[in-house]
């Protein structure tokens, strides 16, 4: 498969935000899920969205054009991140202004580590897009940690704990498991 994607913008407050012309899937996960890794797999290209070894680091929401017919939205990282409370604090308000209010927000792309499971934020936060109407696709990230009998298991886990209608997506970025199926949900949700 192959695929076209190119960074677009960043944006530090709503001010900032592109113009809204293109479907978005804005990606969401704890600071240290692995959103940048998986965007660049999704996308076939590696270094499109920075990754680094210290969790948090995206600070910005940051828009990636793919093919010319929508946008992937990285926002930054919930959960631990390294910097100070205050900064995490003011993300809050950013990110639930974009998920609130973007008109061309077709979804989202919530990634779970698959060794830790859903949390308190995604317990949280999938009843909240559920009750906003907003789709959401799941991926339980870094699968190749995990055995392939003990990762189904973490799958079922994972769709019973959230209340999900459909199996969550185990995706490894370094194998690219899973990935092209995980495209294909992506696709299927911006295409609508």
């Amino acid at each position: 498969m192959k695929v076209s994607a190119q960074f677009v913008t960043s944006a530090a407050k709503p001010a900032d935000f592109p113009p809204p012309r293109l479907p978005e899937l804005a990606v969401v996960g704890r600071s240290n899920v692995g959103k940048s890794s998986l965007i660049n797999a999704l996308v076939h290209q590696p270094g499109l969205a920075r990754t680094s070894r210290t969790p948090g680091r995206t600070r910005l929401l940051n828009w990636f054009e793919v093919d010319g017919r929508f946008h992937l939205v990285d926002l930054p990282g919930y959960g631990y991140a390294a910097v100070d409370k205050d900064m995490r604090s003011g993300w809050q308000p950013l990110i639930e202004a974009y998920l609130s209010s973007r008109t061309t927000l077709a979804g989202v792309l919530l990634l779970v580590d698959v060794r830790r499971g859903p949390e308190d934020e995604e317990l949280d936060f999938v009843p909240w897009l559920d009750a906003k109407k907003i789709p959401i696709v799941v991926a339980l990230t870094k699968a190749d940690k995990l055995p392939k009998n003990k990762r189904m298991l973490e799958v079922a886990k994972a769709k019973k704990t959230l209340g999900l209608k459909r199996d969550p997506y185990a995706v490894s970025a370094q194998s690219g498991d899973g990935i092209d199926e995980l495209w294909r949900a992506v696709d299927k949700l911006v295409r609508k």
